[in-house]
């Protein structure tokens, strides 16, 4: 289980910074003393124990970059304290990749109850341990190559973004984690990266997003609970918005103009719903018109979008966001659902959405040039489905 090393050291430093106490920290250079509170804890974090960081179990290397991805897995909303059925059905299926795409732990909650994180995130470490022990982990590891992103639980802030004071650690916890510190991703701010897979003409861009570190704050409702506006609602066009920051939205155009057939953008957060109060991409209009107008300008073809966070699974179609048909799977959750139903329904929404225990997938025809996209329940049965056309 997790250390506590010099939690209150650490706290002392991010609470005062006083001369005496970060000349007590050997890492940080009496020199050039940090100009803030944050800037000495990052210091410090940038030089974390790493044997006090946990590591997932060895998994498969990702397929090589000549090899045509024909299926995708996709989950999200994992409680590392209890066993996950629909790990352990994705464990027994076929495919060529897993994504495993957000609250892949709730390390900023014990049990039931949410916690503040401490300045050494604990409990976030604490959670990975967790997962890492777990059976029907260990034998998706074997089984699959992932990919992974992050959202707030595993982040380590319920909602959280820019302003969470811990994030340097939580983005090293990650990255370490999921062996991606000695990847192309661990050398910048933030957990965004993406891979390419398969010849000319059988092309999968995957873009992982990451719609934690950068973000800034959402805009609170005016009616708490209220269906639709249960607890954010859209910025102002006049309110300052950003969801991915400078380098990472510049970073993206720069991935959408290489050449793909396919590409799905996986963002933890859902990005073409309007309907509902939670967190989703609506809830900053001005940069999600930003991000379809990317694509449109970037001319990438073959967009897919893939999200998570909502514990409950959810299929779109928009056409008129896109120069042609956007899709949107939503696949979420692994083994948090709560409710047996959904009464959720927005304009784009395809059937209704599934509430109970699930994961997703994407199944390519290279020939058809079309993915089939679909939900299914813990014992594979598929639940929702639909066929998007990506040429």
């Amino acid at each position: 289980m997790a250390k506590r090393i010099g939690l209150g050291l650490a706290a002392l430093v991010l609470a005062g910074c006083q001369s005496s106490v970060v000349r007590d920290i050997p890492i940080l250079s009496e020199f050039a003393p940090p100009g803030s509170a944050v800037e000495a804890l990052n210091d410090y974090y940038r030089n974390f124990p790493q044997a006090d960081l946990p590591v997932a179990p060895e998994g498969k290397p990702l397929p090589a970059s000549t090899m045509p991805l024909t299926r995708v897995l996709v989950g999200s909303c994992n409680d590392e304290e209890q066993y996950s059925p629909a790990l352990a059905q994705i464990a027994k299926e076929d495919a060529d990749l897993f994504l495993m795409i957000g609250d892949n732990v709730y390390g900023d909650r014990d049990g039931r109850s949410y916690v503040n994180n401490q300045p050494e995130l604990d409990e976030l470490r604490e959670s990975f341990y967790e997962l890492a022990l777990r059976e029907e982990f260990r034998a998706v590891r074997e089984k699959h190559p992932m990919m992974v992103a992050w959202d707030d639980h595993d982040y380590g802030e319920n909602d959280g973004g820019r302003d969470f004071a811990f994030k340097v650690l939580a983005e090293k916890i990650h990255e370490t984690f999921w062996g991606l510190d000695d990847e192309d991703v661990g050398a910048w701010p933030g957990t965004y990266h993406a891979r390419m897979f398969g010849p000319e003409g059988q092309r999968t861009q995957i873009i992982v997003l990451d719609t934690r570190y950068f973000r800034s704050d959402l805009t609170p409702t005016d009616e708490w609970g209220v269906t639709g506006k249960e607890r954010y609602i859209p910025a102002p066009e006049t309110q300052m918005q950003d969801m991915l920051g400078s380098t990472q939205w510049t970073w993206l155009q720069n991935q959408l103009v290489k050449p793909a057939d396919l590409r799905l953008i996986v963002s933890s957060i859902q990005i073409i719903p309007n309907a509902h109060g939670w967190e989703s991409w609506d809830k900053m209009p001005t940069e999600r018109a930003y991000l379809y107008d990317l694509i449109e300008r970037t001319n990438a073809n073959g967009v897919v979008f893939v999200s998570g966070d909502r514990h409950t699974s959810f299929l779109y179609r928009s056409d008129d966001i896109l120069p042609y048909p956007a899709y949107e799977l939503t696949a979420s959750s692994l083994n948090l659902s709560f409710s047996e139903t959904s009464e959720e329904h927005d304009a784009a929404q395809i059937g209704d959405g599934y509430a109970l225990e699930n994961f997703g997938s994407l199944s390519i025809d290279w020939e058809a040039g079309t993915v089939d996209l679909a939900i299914h329940d813990v014992e594979g049965v598929t639940v929702r489905e639909t066929t998007a056309k990506f040429r």
